[in-house]
């Protein structure tokens, strides 16, 4: 009976292991892993792509804002330009009206001092000396 028993119970071990082993249509499975790893590769490989898009929109986004800030920056130097030279212009001619009139002036001057001794020495000269 003991014999029995141990027979029975190593039967009960051996089919316990026998059940926990692959299955044969776990071959098909084995097919199916090389299908299953290409899927999680394209995966992959979208979402790459997709991150590498997006990394791409996100630098060209910010060269665009680069360039209108640099354009902008530009477009107020030049517009600053302009106007210190139209003050600079505005300055020069001032100046230059001055100047003029300032040389005007003693032109007239000198005329109407030239034309007092003219007038003094036509005077006394016309004037008998007493």
């Amino acid at each position: 009976m003991k014999k029995t028993i141990a027979t029975l119970i190593a039967g009960l071990f051996a089919t316990a292991a026998f059940a926990q082993a692959p299955a044969p249509a776990a071959s098909s499975h084995t097919a199916a892993t090389p299908a299953a790893v290409k899927s999680d590769a394209k995966d992959a490989t979208d979402a790459t792509k997709a991150e590498v898009k997006e990394t791409k929109h996100a630098a060209k986004t910010k060269v665009k804002h680069a360039k209108k800030v640099t354009k902008a920056e530009a477009k107020e130097a030049k517009t600053e330009a302009k106007e210190e030279a139209k003050e600079s212009k505005a300055t020069e001619q001032a100046e230059v009206k001055e100047a003029k009139a300032d040389a005007k002036e003693a032109k007239q001057a000198k005329a109407s001092a030239k034309t007092a001794a003219h007038k003094d020495s036509t005077v006394a000269a016309a004037t008998p000396a007493k």
